[in-house]
C-alpha cells in the first residue's frame, strides 16, 4: 500500500502543472514589469510556459499566435511614442498585404529619434497630419506615405512589390501616387518614387511576378503587360503573367505547384492552346 501511494505521488509530481493565467491578463499583452509590480506574476512565473516574450519587458498569452499582426498591436500599444506611425511593410500588411511575416522587424515612422529597440525598424521623418490615418485600433500613414517611405527604404524591386499589392487592393492608383510625387517634389527620395510608381502595375498577382516583370524592365526590355489575356477570334484562350502583346511573346513564373502530374497534364494542354493562337 505504501509503495503505492509512493508511487502515485511520483506519478502526479512528474505530471506538468498547467500554467496560472490571471484573468486580467489572459489571451492579451502586457508589459511585464508592470504585471510583476501588480502582483499578477512574479518574476519567476513570468518566464514559464504561459506567456511568450515579444519585445523587451512585452509579454503575451502564449496561446496567442505568434504574427506580424500581434507584433505590431505590442508596437502600437506599449511602444509606438505621440506622433509616430507604423507604415512601410508592416502598415502595408494591416492593410491586408500577406508578405510580411512575424519575424520581420515592425516598420515605424516617427517625427523624432527613438530607440533603439530590438524588433522595431525606426525611421525618423517628419509626418504631415494628411500622411496619418487612424483605421479601427491602428495608427497607420496612409497608402500614399506607406508607398512613398517603401520607395525610400527599400530597393526599387521590393518597393514596387508592395506598391503592386496596395494598387491591387484598390487602396492606391497611378494617377494619386503622380499626384503625391508632385505635392513632396524635392523631398529627399523624390526620384526612386517617381521611378517605383512608373514600374509598377495594379494587375500583378505575386511578388515573383513583380520581381520577374522588373527585372525583365532593367534587362533592356519593353514594359510587359501583366495578367494578359489571350484572345482569338473573339474567345478567351488564356492569361498570361506577362506580355508584350505586340510581339505575341509571353513570359510565366511557374511555381511548385506546377510540379503535380495534373498540373503538368493542364498546362500541356494551356501551352498547346497558346501556341495555336
Amino acid at each position: 500500500m505504501r509503495k503505492e501511494v509512493s508511487d502515485a505521488r511520483r506519478i502526479i509530481g512528474a505530471m506538468p502543472v498547467a500554467p496560472h493565467r490571471p484573468a486580467a491578463i489572459a489571451n492579451k499583452i502586457f508589459q511585464g514589469s508592470r504585471a510583476v509590480k501588480l502582483g499578477l506574476l512574479t518574476r519567476e512565473s513570468l518566464r514559464s510556459r504561459a506567456w511568450q516574450r515579444l519585445f523587451r519587458d512585452i509579454y503575451a498569452d502564449a496561446r496567442l499566435e505568434r504574427t506580424h499582426k500581434l507584433m505590431c498591436l505590442a508596437v502600437q500599444t506599449f511602444l509606438l511614442p505621440e506622433g509616430a506611425v507604423i507604415s512601410g511593410r508592416s502598415a502595408a500588411h494591416l492593410f491586408g498585404v500577406p508578405y510580411v511575416g512575424a519575424d520581420d522587424p515592425v516598420e515605424v515612422l516617427a517625427p523624432r529619434k527613438l530607440g533603439p529597440i530590438n524588433g522595431v525598424r525606426i525611421h525618423i521623418a517628419r509626418i504631415d497630419a494628411a500622411d496619418r490615418v487612424v483605421r479601427g485600433r491602428w495608427t497607420l500613414a496612409t497608402p500614399l506615405r506607406i508607398c512613398w517611405d517603401l520607395a525610400c527604404w527599400l530597393d526599387v524591386i521590393e518597393a514596387v512589390v508592395f506598391v503592386d499589392a496596395l494598387a491591387g487592393r484598390g487602396l492606391v492608383d497611378h494617377a494619386r501616387l503622380v499626384d503625391y510625387a508632385h505635392r513632396r517634389r524635392g523631398a529627399r527620395g523624390h526620384a526612386r518614387f517617381l521611378k517605383v510608381v512608373e514600374l509598377m502595375d495594379a494587375g500583378a498577382e505575386s511578388p515573383p511576378e513583380t520581381r520577374l516583370r522588373v527585372r525583365l524592365v532593367f534587362a533592356g526590355l519593353p514594359r510587359f503587360v501583366a495578367q494578359y489575356q489571350v484572345i482569338r477570334d473573339g474567345s478567351f484562350v488564356a492569361r498570361v503573367d506577362l506580355a508584350l502583346p505586340e510581339l505575341k511573346i509571353a513570359v510565366e513564373y511557374d511555381g511548385r505547384w506546377h510540379a503535380s502530374a495534373s498540373q503538368l497534364e493542364r498546362d500541356r494542354h494551356r501551352l498547346n492552346r497558346l501556341l495555336g493562337a
